[in-house]
């Protein structure tokens, strides 16, 4: 029970955070290619109480921690709502509203192995609670990264797979909307997710620590 009280406390922050930015950049993107529907709902902000869903934010998370011994953690926000009709170019630009979310996780990874770099210069080693909050800062937001370019919709792989297709077979591919959530638990259950998420995530943290290196060798 200790335990998963720490790793709670330790992820809490992380997991919030990236499914915040996550949704919030969305709503960002939408916005900037004509789509104004997040922000008059409210949803183009930073504040996570306007993202959070109390099953797929607090719920699912810990449920798929205990139950895959903390080898997987899965969660999610409220999605922003989006008129892809909306956009001035809905087909192209759809492909860039969805890559929003991934590159916002991107992007947030490497700022919490920024601090992983800073907190190691300043004595924190791995023990400490910081350096486990900026580890799991920088696992959670690469899984978030990955697990959503899978090609599946309604997951932000399957928006880009959608805008690259020509247009009757993206019309049909995105027939499997609907479906998507329970292919993506059958995926799972199947451990077939594994062999995208794990290689995506290795050649993400790989890039990162290539454009940390230089300051890394600076400070350390």
């Amino acid at each position: 029970m200790n335990d998963l009280i720490q790793t709670i406390a330790v992820y809490a922050l992380p997991v919030l955070f990236a499914i915040t930015l996550h949704e919030a950049a969305h709503a960002y993107a939408a916005r900037y290619f004509g789509d104004n529907t997040a922000y008059m709902l409210g949803r183009m902000t930073l504040n996570p109480l306007k993202h959070i869903d109390p099953f797929g934010t607090i719920i699912l998370p810990i449920l798929t921690y205990v139950v895959t011994s903390g080898a997987f953690l899965l969660g999610s926000a409220k999605p922003v709502p989006v008129e892809f009709s909306r956009l001035r170019n809905p087909k192209k630009q759809m492909a860039w509203v969805a890559l929003a979310g991934p590159g916002a996780n991107l992007a947030m990874a490497l700022l919490w192995m920024i601090l992983q770099v800073l907190l190691v210069a300043l004595g924190q080693v791995g023990d400490d609670f910081l350096p486990q909050m900026a580890h799991a800062g920088v696992k959670t937001n690469l899984l978030i990264f990955a697990f959503n370019l899978f090609p599946v919709p309604p997951l932000d792989g399957g928006r880009v797979l959608t805008s690259i297709l020509p247009i009757r077979q993206a019309y049909q591919f995105a027939k499997l909307e609907p479906y998507g959530f329970f292919l993506v638990l059958g995926l799972l259950y199947l451990n077939v997710l594994t062999y995208w998420v794990v290689p995506l995530m290795y050649v993400a943290q790989l890039g990162l620590q290539l454009l940390v290196s230089p300051l890394n060798f600076l400070l350390n």
